[in-house]
């Protein structure tokens, strides 16, 4: 009794096996979607999506690292240029400035040239460079608020073109309507939408973030503008 019980136990165990087996095949397999397969399925609006979403990554890489070497600024750099002018080594002022690769130094540097003449002509001067500078920065800037704005309406459009296309094959299936004959159209209308508000959401984020590290450059500009004039004036 007891060998013939454990002969059992091996076909049981393949029983087991086999059940458990057929019971994981009988089982629906998920189905995954990568994000290439939903931009293949957004249609051709996704083409000019994705352009303008590269170069918004673009315009914002090459801003940020502009914007951040603009801010930098030596915080002996300004002590050196009054000791200079205070002494009336205008020479060492202009090489310093010279020397210096950043939107300050090269407004200074005009200033500097200007010293012996009327004092409104240096400030004119130096305001004119200040605002050449804040041009120079500003560059590129409006693409990306233009980006910002075209990118939902292209996702938009791509909704529009796939309702269209939906509803054109509705119109050719005639009474025997399927759900799969309207998948094509909402799978263009929804990620197509979706990807212009996302493209369209970091450029306008982007955006106010190189506007406000801008005005941070404006304002050291008008700061240090001031102290040479003051400078000049004493």
């Amino acid at each position: 009794m007891f060998f013939k019980t454990l002969l059992q136990i091996p076909t049981t165990l393949t029983d087991t096996a086999a059940a458990a087996a057929d019971a994981t095949a009988a089982m629906p397999t998920e189905e995954t979607l990568s994000v290439f397969d939903l931009a293949l399925k957004g249609g051709v609006i996704m083409i000019p999506i994705g352009i303008l979403s590269i170069v918004a990554i673009y315009i914002f890489i090459e801003r940020f690292l502009t914007l951040r070497k603009a801010n930098q600024e030596d915080k002996f750099f300004m002590k050196n240029i009054k000791d200079y002018v205070s002494n009336g080594n205008i020479d060492a002022a202009r090489r310093l400035c010279q020397q210096t690769e950043t939107p300050i130094a090269r407004m200074l540097e005009k200033g500097n040239m200007r010293i012996g003449r009327p004092l409104k002509d240096i400030e004119t001067a130096v305001e004119n460079i200040g605002k050449l500078e804040v041009y120079k920065l500003e560059r590129n800037l409006s693409s990306m608020a233009t980006i910002a704005g075209a990118a939902p309406m292209l996702g938009f459009l791509g909704t529009v073109t796939g309702m269209i296309g939906a509803f054109f094959e509705m119109s050719k299936a005639g009474n025997n309507i399927e759900p799969g004959i309207l998948a094509g159209g909402i799978y263009e209308a929804m990620v197509t939408t979706v990807a212009g508000l996302v493209v369209g959401i970091m450029a306008y984020v982007a955006y106010n973030y190189l506007a406000s590290e801008i005005q941070k450059v404006i304002y050291k500009l008008e700061a240090r503008a001031v102290d040479f004039l003051d400078l000049l004036q004493e």
